[in-house]
């Protein structure tokens, strides 16, 4: 019988909740601006997760990415003490652009619609 969602899948969700919480109450640095971890994927071994991040405004990505690495360790340490695991993955963080291209999508595809569509 096969489970709905796989060990893998369930502590990245639970990864993803719990930096979600961690990156606005425990991280107090100014310049991270408004983050949201948009998904987390873990490697079969647990060895690493990679972190997906989106943040407001987008031309804060770069910093945010690089602010969010240099806490890696903390944000490590602080989910060991909250999850239950044997081992706490090494995060790697990533700025999810995948907003930034949908809305760049559909911007053009309403522009090039005829004028007499749009209305």
């Amino acid at each position: 019988m096969h489970a709905g969602f796989s060990r893998v899948d369930r502590v990245a969700d639970q990864i993803q909740k719990e930096l979600a919480i961690a990156v606005q109450r425990e991280l107090k640095d100014p310049r991270l601006g408004m983050v949201t971890i948009s998904d987390v994927e873990v490697s079969k071994d647990f060895s690493y997760a990679d972190v997906f991040f989106t943040v407001f405004p987008e031309d804060r990505a770069e910093q945010t990415a690089l602010l969010l690495s240099n806490s890696s360790a903390f944000l490590r340490k602080w989910l060991g003490r909250v999850m239950k695991t044997r081992t706490t993955p090494k995060l790697r963080f990533h700025f999810d652009d995948s907003l930034v291209t949908g809305s760049r999508i559909d911007r053009a595809l309403r522009d090039s619609r005829p004028v007499s569509e749009q209305e």
